[in-house]
């Protein structure tokens, strides 16, 4: 995962704009019944991420994929960085990920896929840069282990760096960043975009089983 130091080491030129309004914005239902005392109370009027429903479903569905497999997924979230009446806030817009070495309790890169990983990247229909990594923790509940945060630390260590980990077995979801030495989970929301459905259309697909 060596290449990925270069990846994450853009920073980004941090304009001014105004998060996602509220009426295009929703908790993740995979949030309710989760024990969220750890989470600043009242939330930020402005969240620290946002993630839009095009990302969520990519994320969610990878992790769904391998759960019969009990297997861990991961890859690259990508998106922007703004500010709004000073408060810095990253938006996630879609993922890039690519083949993997994975087990119930590992996950990481295969070598020889990082060239399917830039090619995926390349591929974005935006600019964008790296805004942080998704990974799984099938069966084993919402947190950051100690190798996930030397990973953070090493590789996603900038201010606007986030880390979204999945169980899609207890269908429980969380974000992080680095706080200090350690990590901190942040508040976040699904947004979509103007003419999008939040759960119909053909931008985002019914699902079922996702659910």
């Amino acid at each position: 995962m060596s290449g990925l130091t270069i990846i994450g080491s853009r920073q980004p030129v941090i304009e001014d704009r105004p998060p996602p309004p509220i009426e295009r914005t929703t908790a993740h239902k995979w949030l309710i019944g989760q024990d969220r005392r750890k989470m600043p109370n009242p939330e930020p009027a402005c969240k620290p991420l946002y993630i839009s429903k095009i990302a969520e479903e990519k994320m969610r569905n990878h992790a769904l994929s391998k759960a019969h497999e009990r297997t861990e997924v991961m890859g690259l979230m990508l998106g922007q960085v703004f500010t709004h009446d000073g408060t810095e806030y990253t938006m996630v817009r879609d993922v890039a990920t690519t083949d993997l070495d994975a087990s119930s309790t590992r996950v990481r890169f295969r070598r020889d896929g990082f060239e399917k990983l830039f090619a995926s990247m390349d591929d974005v229909g935006f600019d964008h840069i790296v805004t942080g990594w998704y990974h799984s923790h099938p069966g084993h509940g919402i947190f950051m282990s100690p190798t996930d945060v030397d990973t953070q630390k090493g590789m996603f260590s900038s201010s606007f760096h986030r880390a979204v980990v999945i169980d899609p077995i207890n269908k429980e979801i969380g974000a992080y960043r680095l706080g200090g030495v350690d990590v901190e989970p942040v508040p976040f929301a699904i947004y979509w975009e103007e003419f999008q459905n939040p759960y119909f259309g053909t931008s985002v697909r019914k699902r079922t089983l996702a659910d």
